[in-house]
């Protein structure tokens, strides 16, 4: 708060005029015809601020909503494992779901099986918990993946299976036959929600290549791609890898906007005789069982077999309209791909392009450099005019009261974190022993960034939006002096605060601790000294709700 109050206290009497708002023709060829003003007005009335944090969730189209809702008062979705003519129905509505999914994926129902989950995050553990790796096999993952494709080795580990983490240009060393150990699983993401690095989904097709993979068996190593954040603006194109991933997830919000409980698993057809069968069985998953004895037959189709209890019906028929009307503003998803690209180039630019008046950055970005493919994700971090960070939290802060909606954190990506910001995994971990965990106030550490800044673009986002970004950022930032601040960050192994730390004339109105963090606080009485420790005031956020 300090922070902002002292920024703020900076602004000039006047804003600086905006960046212009000519793209150089960047976005002339890709901006659906000319129509993305139409299409934000009509589809999108819900955007009053600049929202750039699609990589968490993109913006649902009011065609959409709109369509489901009337379907919902017009039809009754009813419980697919019933037979009455509600549940045939949408048992129909849902088999069509499956099929127009894969579509989009560029892929049939010939080559991958949907099996509709949660969320990705559920998706990937199902294809962990079905893969069959042995004991002796391992379980690669790559820098950039997601902590959901991370927490896989808690389930791996279990079961004695060596644990790789890897860097993605050493995937081809690791599968060599020369050095199997046996069924593995290596997992990857097609797009880093990081940095936006991308990677070819060709992998699965390279590995069987290298072992000659035939009908009647499958090659040692099993591959998983992580599509969440890659299949919301680039299309997959399945059927155009070869042999192709075996598992593939996805979700569904990311993409549209809505539904926001579901997520899906594809499943490679020529996989499934070899996937191991699930230890837990839920209601519809299984043709026969009995009570007092431990039998039960599975279904023979994989998604029945699969999907544990009811799916979620309403989200699926959902589904429908959110690929109706995507497919009717954007005609397809490569004009979106071709958008976002536009977008992104502009975006990079721009921020790299901002300076102080002394000639350093105001920004630096990760990534979106070099021979590697970026997607519409960009991360950086904000510098003041000595070349000194600030602190992300008050930039997002201050963002928010600008009107601007981005991210600020790690992003769930610790390996891509780690890369990026060049933190040891010592160094998390001396962190957490003080304290400091993902999502709170502590984003500089020893002058030292532990998260960064994220802004991410979407199918409808525009260059105006980037140019409130560029603006925001040079408004309140540009020539800003870190040591003019009233805020003193210090060292993580300070025991005791000097009373000179802070030399700024204020007086505190009230001091307020949160003995339960999220809930009601209580206000030290006026006149009572209350006693600081390393870890912040005594008897703050001890205590947590889960």
């Amino acid at each position: 708060m300090e922070l902002q109050k002292r920024l703020l206290a900076q602004q000039p009497a006047t804003p600086p005029p905006s960046p212009p708002a000519s793209t150089n023709g960047i976005l002339s060829a890709s901006d659906y015809n000319g129509r993305l003003d139409e299409i934000r007005r009509t589809e999108y009335p819900q955007l009053k601020t600049v929202f750039l944090d699609h990589t968490g969730s993109t913006v649902c189209a009011a065609s959409h909503i709109q369509a489901f809702a009337a379907e919902l008062m017009t039809q009754i979705p009813a419980n697919p494992h019933s037979r009455h003519v509600e549940s045939q129905w949408t048992q129909a509505r849902i088999d069509h779901a499956r099929d127009r999914l894969l579509a989009f994926a560029g892929t049939s129902a010939e080559r991958y099986a949907v099996v509709f989950t949660a969320n990705a995050t559920a998706a990937i553990r199902l294809a962990a918990e079905i893969t069959p790796i042995e004991q002796h096999g391992e379980f690669c993952y790559t820098r950039e993946s997601h902590t959901s494709v991370v927490g896989v080795r808690s389930l791996a580990a279990d079961q004695g299976v060596h644990l790789r983490p890897i860097e993605f240009t050493d995937i081809g060393d690791v599968t060599a036959p020369a050095r199997c150990r046996g069924t593995s699983l290596l997992a990857y993401p097609a797009q880093c929600n990081f940095s936006g690095q991308r990677f070819p989904l060709n992998v699965a097709d390279t590995v069987s290549k290298l072992y000659g993979s035939t009908s009647d068996t499958h090659v040692p190593w099993w591959v998983l791609v992580d599509a969440a954040a890659y299949a919301a603006s680039s299309p997959l194109r399945l059927d155009a890898h070869g042999a192709g991933p075996d598992f593939v997830a996805m979700s569904m919000y990311k993409i549209f906007g809505a539904p926001t409980g579901l997520g899906a698993l594809l499943i490679r057809r020529s996989s499934v005789p070899f996937l191991r069968t699930k230890r837990y069985f839920g209601g519809g998953t299984v043709a026969g069982l009995t009570f007092d004895q431990p039998w039960q037959v599975y279904r023979s189709d994989i998604e029945a077999r699969l999907e544990d209890g009811t799916v979620n019906f309403h989200d699926i028929i959902s589904l429908h309209h959110a690929l109706d009307a995507h497919a009717n503003i954007y005609d397809s998803i490569d004009m979106v791909a071709r958008h976002a690209r536009a977008v992104t180039e502009y975006a990079v630019r721009e921020l790299r392009a901002l300076r102080h008046r002394n000639g350093r950055l105001v920004c630096e970005v990760y990534g979106h450099t070099g021979e590697s493919v970026f997607g519409p994700t960009v991360a950086f971090n904000v510098k003041d005019r000595a070349g000194r960070y600030i602190g992300y939290m008050e930039v997002e802060r201050l963002a928010v009261m600008a009107g601007i909606s981005l991210r600020a954190g790690r992003f769930c990506n610790p390996g891509a974190a780690q890369k990026w910001l060049c933190l040891s995994a010592q160094e998390l971990m001396k962190h957490a022993s003080l304290g400091y965990v993902c999502g709170d106030d502590h984003d500089l550490v020893d002058d030292k960034p532990v998260g960064a800044l994220r802004v991410s673009f979407g199918a409808m986002t525009s260059i105006e939006d980037i140019d409130q970004l560029v603006k925001f950022l040079l408004y309140q930032f540009r020539d800003y002096n870190m040591s003019e601040s009233a805020i003193s960050r210090l060292p993580i192994d300070t025991m005791e605060i000097s009373p000179t730390a802070l030399s700024v004339n204020a007086q505190v109105d009230k001091v307020i601790i949160y003995p339960i963090k999220s809930c009601h606080g209580w206000t030290v009485p006026s006149g009572t000294s209350w006693p600081v420790t390393r870890h912040g005031l005594k008897y703050d956020r001890v205590f947590v709700l889960m």
